[in-house]
């Protein structure tokens, strides 16, 4: 049998696609159904393609044939995730930034730097917060269930909206192109029961969101004041802010 290129391809493809699903398995606490799923189709593939049998083999096979409506059901918030990030607006920043030869970086130096000094005085006075960075996963729903802000970012209207006695101090602050879009916004909330059981709904929601979508989201805590972050459905704990500057830089940057 002749191997060429289109077989490479067709390999390469299939092993980019198992190890994105792997990651997203991995990512939302679902990994053993991936390894159980994988393990069904290996022996599937045993039973019936290589040792021919029938019997136990064509059972298999019924099994197989529903087993992608069964996948959609078992993994609809991962596929929908995967869609989302495939149709997003924004699909080339990397390759943007090439040929923009570094344009527009100290531009978002200088917003990050503010929203890090925000985040640092309202961690010295335990002042809670959420700030969700939009990437390029439209946050368009989300910002609408909050109040349309559409200002510039600016340290003391972020610690304002977060102050205690505020209207929209309980939801989250959204950030996207550059520009404060909305605050007291509802965000998608966690279930994933890995998560320490002291963290409030402003973590399950950073995190909830992180899983949902490739937007960044800022945690400061109100009982504790450390600071925290979500991304790609991970969230790091008691971060510095020194931290935290270089976690935003590498990825808005």
């Amino acid at each position: 049998m002749d191997f060429g290129i289109k077989d490479l391809v067709d390999i390469l493809l299939v092993a980019a696609m198992l190890f994105y699903l792997f990651r997203a398995m991995r990512q939302t606490g679902t990994l053993n159904i991936f390894v159980g799923v994988m393990s069904f189709i290996v022996l599937w593939f045993v039973t019936y393609k290589m040792l021919d049998m029938q019997l136990f083999g064509g059972i298999m096979d019924k099994f197989i044939n529903m087993g992608l409506l069964i996948l959609v059901i078992l993994f609809q918030e991962q596929i929908k995730r995967f869609l989302n990030e495939i149709g997003a607006r924004n699909n080339w920043p990397a390759l943007l930034r090439i040929f923009s030869h570094g344009k527009g970086k100290e531009a978002d130096k200088r917003w990050l730097m503010t929203i890090v000094h925000a985040c640092l005085n309202m961690s010295r006075s335990k002042t809670g917060a959420l700030i969700v960075i939009e990437r390029s996963v439209p946050l368009r729903n989300y910002a609408q269930s909050g109040d349309i802000l559409d200002a510039n970012i600016n340290g003391r209207l972020i610690e304002n909206i977060f102050f205690k006695n505020s209207p929209l101090h309980d939801g989250a602050l959204i950030i996207s192109e550059r520009k404060i879009t909305s605050a007291g916004c509802i965000l998608p909330v966690s279930h994933d029961t890995s998560l320490p059981r002291y963290l409030g709904l402003r973590h399950r929601s950073a995190l909830g969101i992180a899983q949902e979508t490739d937007a960044v989201a800022i945690v400061v805590s109100e009982e504790t004041g450390n600071i925290s972050m979500a991304y790609k459905g991970e969230i790091r704990l008691k971060m510095s802010v020194t931290d935290l500057e270089h976690q935003l830089s590498a990825i808005i940057i």
